[in-house]
Formats: C-alpha cells, structure tokens, sequence
C-alpha cells in the first residue's frame, strides 16, 4: 500500500479523524489550514477551524460601547477566518466545523483541543528567530509548549 504524502509526512498508517486549526485568518493561518484540509482529506477526518476571540484586549477596557464594538469587530474577524477554512473545505469534499471560542488563545486552543479529543492541531507560523520570537509571545509557541495534543506547524514565509 502506497502512503500519501504531505510535505514528506506519509499519512497511510496514521488516520487522523479529528483535525483542528487553530486561525487567526493570516496569511500563514489561511496556509496551514490548506495544510490541515488535504491532511484530512487524505485520512477522512473532520477538521475543526478554531479562531479565539481574545480577551486580552478587553481587561483593562471599561465595558461600554467601545468594548462592545471592539468586541463585534472581532468576532465577525473570527467569523471570516472559519468560514475561509469551511470554503476550501467545502472545495476539497472535507468537512470542516467553524468555532469560534472566546478567552486567552493559547488556553481556549489547548483546552478545546483537549476537551474534544482532538488527534493532530495545525497551526501557522511566521517563522521568527532570535530576538523577534523572544520578544514575540507566539500563541504558537504557547500551544506546543503546553498542549497534550500533537501539534504541527506549518513554517511558510508568508506576509501577514
């Protein structure tokens, strides 16, 4: 049996039924869930396009009108992000589940990840070295660090 392969990653043995991107409707986000969609068509999993909703933005934020619209903006940001995952999915024959979740997003992902059995998440990366990923607090690097799940990221040198 011959195994398919995604960037040197053969897929023929392993069958990943539950596939998770984690987006934040970037250019390198929208380059791994292309990732996370082939992946899961290959195995015929279900892939769960997750975007956080952060409320980092909003604790020292006095809740008015500004919170609130703040908070709508981001939400309609997270509501475009899942629904770009749903529509290539919907392309390749995949099924693809939008989430949007609200909290810190590095908690929320490793949580829903957790909660829902998830088998692989897929998450982009700008790639940064040195000085940049120190002073980054990458949510990316946040999840591997922390997560029970096993995470890929997809390293592509993207503009975000």
């Amino acid at each position: 049996m011959q195994a398919h392969k995604i960037r040197g990653f053969g897929v023929g043995a392993v069958r990943f039924k539950k596939i998770m991107i984690a987006t934040d409707g970037s250019v390198c986000a929208r380059m791994a869930a292309n990732n996370a969609i082939e992946l899961a068509r290959l195995s015929g999993g279900t892939v769960y396009a997750v975007y956080v909703i952060s409320t980092d933005y909003f604790s020292s934020m006095a809740i008015d009108l500004d919170w609130q619209r703040m908070h709508e903006a981001l939400k309609k940001e997270g509501s475009k992000a899942v629904d770009y995952v749903a529509g290539i999915g919907e392309m390749e024959g995949t099924k693809v589940e939008p989430i949007l979740l609200e909290g810190r997003p590095a908690v929320e992902i490793i949580r829903y990840a957790e909660e829902k059995g998830i088998d692989i998440l897929i998450m982009g990366s700008l790639g940064k070295t040195g000085l940049d990923r120190l002073f980054l607090g990458s949510v990316t690097e946040k999840v591997i660090r922390n997560s029970k799940v096993p995470v890929m990221v997809i390293k592509e040198k993207c503009i975000s």
